[in-house]
């Protein structure tokens, strides 16, 4: 029988209670950022930049002159090296973020003798890995009701020091459901374990004005099987509860059928919002589920470019 433990409320935190005191800010920065740019810098094919013509400042391409187009707007110098008429577009800025949120609360501490990490961790690596790819691939990005959207080079240390002074989000099991920008994008991790009726009410919050989202589920590979017989005694660390059962596998189908229910709603949620879901168990390497949430992203990004 798989043997589980529970972390305490400091092992939330992407900080380590060794180097909370020093003061260079490499070695305040925990080993989850450090795996976070490993996993960031595995990702061959991820989000590209949203580079499209339009007003800017940022060169981006020269094209053929078309026949009806005002003079202004040749490029004269490059024109003259050639026998046709050559303008020069600017890259288009659009004015719109993507907006992180990590659930760090009480069963996010939840880890078995069979992941490769708590979920805690792998949430906290996995949402600061693809706030690296996200900058490196030109997008602002910010914490939900902790830290505006930035591009800058050390997005996830930024980001992390933001996780760390944060210690009312240890009670959060949901994000702020503040509504987004039409163009902005949610991407929530955590473990979604939060009753459908709440999860709901934070989905449609933050898309009430046609934001899209994804939502990345993490999930213990003991949560999904239930591999307990006997005598076990059952813990909310929600709530703070626990139950003593006689026989732990009686319960399990019943179990599992719930979670299966569970999961089916959160499918449905996704799809009647124009959102995604991507479910990532923590005996899988983060990389696989930072890959896939990037190829999301990419793919409304396109399709949020094409409408508008």
């Amino acid at each position: 029988m798989a043997r589980v433990r529970v972390l305490s409320t400091d092992a939330r935190t992407p900080g380590r209670r060794e180097t909370d005191a020093a003061l260079s800010l490499a070695n305040r920065m925990p080993r989850l950022v450090l795996e976070a740019r490993r996993v960031a810098a595995s990702l061959a094919h991820g989000l590209h930049g949203r580079r499209r013509a339009g007003p800017g400042e940022s060169f981006w391409q020269f094209r053929p002159f078309v026949a009806g187009e005002t003079a202004q707007r040749v490029d004269w110098r490059r024109s003259g090296r050639g026998d046709h008429l050559f303008v020069r577009e600017r890259e288009w800025e659009a004015a719109h973020s993507i907006w992180l949120w990590i659930d760090r609360s009480a069963s996010m501490a939840y880890a078995s003798e069979l992941a490769g990490a708590p979920k805690i961790e792998r949430a906290l690596v996995l949402g600061l890995a693809l706030a690296d790819a996200f900058v490196e691939a030109g997008e602002r990005v910010g914490l939900l009701g902790l830290a505006p959207p930035r591009a800058t080079r050390h997005i996830a240390e930024r980001m992390a020091e933001a996780i760390v002074a944060d210690r009312a989000g240890l009670d959060a099991d949901l994000p702020p459901a503040t509504p987004l920008a039409l163009l902005d994008e949610a991407v929530i991790v955590g473990d979604l374990l939060a009753p459908i009726g709440e999860l709901t009410q934070a989905v449609e919050g933050l898309s009430a004005r046609g934001a899209r989202g994804h939502l990345a589920m993490i999930v213990d590979p003991v949560e999904e099987t239930f591999p307990f017989s006997g005598q076990a005694m059952l813990h909310d660390l929600e709530a703070g509860l626990s139950l003593r059962v006689g026989d732990a596998g009686s319960w399990g189908a019943a179990y599992r059928e719930r979670m299966t229910r569970h999961r089916e709603a959160l499918a449905d949620l996704t799809r009647r919002r124009g959102w995604t879901l991507t479910v990532h168990r923590t005996d899988r390497p983060a990389s696989e589920a930072a890959l896939r949430v990037l190829t999301l992203v990419s793919a409304a990004r396109g399709a949020s470019l094409g409408a508008a």
